[in-house]
């Protein structure tokens, strides 16, 4: 369970500065790493407690990345 948990993090982190490296996201390479993180975590810690996902932690740690950075930045934009 734990490295699972690390793997998430770094899996995470990877496509929090890739998006940002690339231009699919502009708030900043910290800002996108945590919410990538943040989104991996929550989505984690679900997927433990109801074992919901789509089938191995690698492929949940990048839909939830992707999926925080699609929905947190802009739903706090104008």
């Amino acid at each position: 369970m734990f490295p699972t948990l690390i793997g998430t993090v770094v899996i995470a982190g990877i496509v929090g500065y890739v998006s940002e490296k690339s231009g699919f996201t502009r708030n900043g390479i910290l800002q996108s790493i945590i919410i990538c993180v943040g989104g991996a975590f929550l989505f984690y810690f679900v997927a433990v407690m109801f074992r919901i996902g789509f089938g191995s932690p690698g492929v949940n740690a990048l839909v939830s990345s992707v999926g925080a950075l699609i929905i947190v930045p802009t739903h706090w934009r104008r």
